[in-house]
């Protein structure tokens, strides 16, 4: 600011005036100052101007998996439009499902005063965030729940919607299905896993564990997965899809086979309705689910105290033709 001020051959107080809006700045005094601006690329700090006020500093912080996901770069643009419709701009990094980069992020975005944090946790450790709670930074829970503390979180109805793929697939007259989910050690996997065996359950099929495989959703682990679940006799006629990145390594693993398994994957994905056949989902709205969250939070700064929530959002069943095949 000093720079400036020399170079407009003004005061720092006048060039504070200016960059702030404040009156009482002649016309002619303003323009030489935001010429002198323009001429440095001079470019105010909002967050230790908004610190000295003792106001907000007009930012949320993000934490997902990985942004490069197609489910949460969904998720990432609805909290963005919630977020600007309060003035706020979003901060977001991905955990890499490491839950020692989420707390260093968590902290990071914490250090740098954002007003709230949503988190999808890679772990179930978060004692580290109550400081900053107390402190007065609401944070909120998204798509999985805090493993050992009690804050607001907002899901989706994974078991219902495995239970749900699997009637479906009961319906179709399926008695051997398969599930392919990721790791166990995620929340979202081990509900989908219950639903898909409570599903069974309700349609009288025997869950046989031998064709429930978990393990993280890599290109190689989905191959060698369905040579496991789909050949040889007593093999799977038909499967459940843990995830989207489950149903699209296991589309190409598919792709040459001769006889291919129904099919029902949970989440939806780009082109799913474009593909021979297309493929049947376990779909929920992705962004009610970050604006739903990113709302939560924004209530949570203007002062909403009320006991920490838990909110479940809807999924449904989009049969479109992949999981209706009859079995083998």
């Amino acid at each position: 600011m000093s720079d400036v001020a020399r170079l407009a051959g003004v005061s720092i107080k006048t060039v504070s005036r200016v960059v702030n809006d404040e009156p009482a700045v002649h016309p002619d005094t303003a323009e030489r100052v935001v010429d002198a601006i323009e001429r440095l690329g001079f470019r105010r700090n909002l967050g230790a101007r908004n610190l000295r006020r003792g106001s907000s500093t007009g930012t949320l912080g993000l934490i997902v998996e990985d942004v490069g996901n197609p489910f949460f770069s969904e998720l990432n643009r609805a909290v963005e439009r919630t977020a600007a419709a309060f003035a706020r701009q979003v901060l977001t990094g991905s955990s890499d499902e490491d839950p020692e980069r989420e707390r260093e992020l968590a902290l990071e975005f914490c250090a740098r005063r954002v007003d709230g944090l949503l988190v999808v946790p890679a772990g179930e450790r978060h004692g580290y965030l109550v400081p900053e709670m107390r402190a007065g930074t609401p944070v909120v829970f998204v798509d999985r729940p805090a493993g050992d503390i009690v804050a607001d979180t907002v899901l989706v109805d994974n078991a219902g919607g495995a239970a749900e793929a699997v009637a479906h697939l009961t319906a179709c007259g399926h008695r051997r299905i398969a599930f392919l989910g990721d790791s166990q050690e995620i929340y979202t996997a081990r509900e989908r896993l219950r639903g898909f065996r409570e599903g069974c359950a309700r349609a009288g099929v025997r869950c046989e564990e031998r064709l429930v495989l978990m393990r993280p959703p890599t290109a190689h682990n989905v191959a060698d997965a369905a040579d496991r679940l789909f050949a040889g006799r007593g093999s799977a006629t038909a499967v459940v899809a843990g995830n989207n990145r489950v149903t699209v390594h296991l589309l190409r693993a598919l792709a040459l086979r001769e006889r291919r398994p129904a099919l029902v994957g949970f989440d939806d994905f780009e082109l799913a309705d474009l593909l021979d056949p297309p493929v049947s989902v376990v779909a929920h709205d992705v962004s009610a689910l970050g604006e739903t969250a990113a709302e939560l939070l924004f209530a949570r700064v203007q002062g909403d105290q009320s006991p920490p929530r838990k909110v479940v959002l809807p999924v449904r069943l989009v049969a479109r033709g992949s999981g209706e095949a009859g079995p083998a």
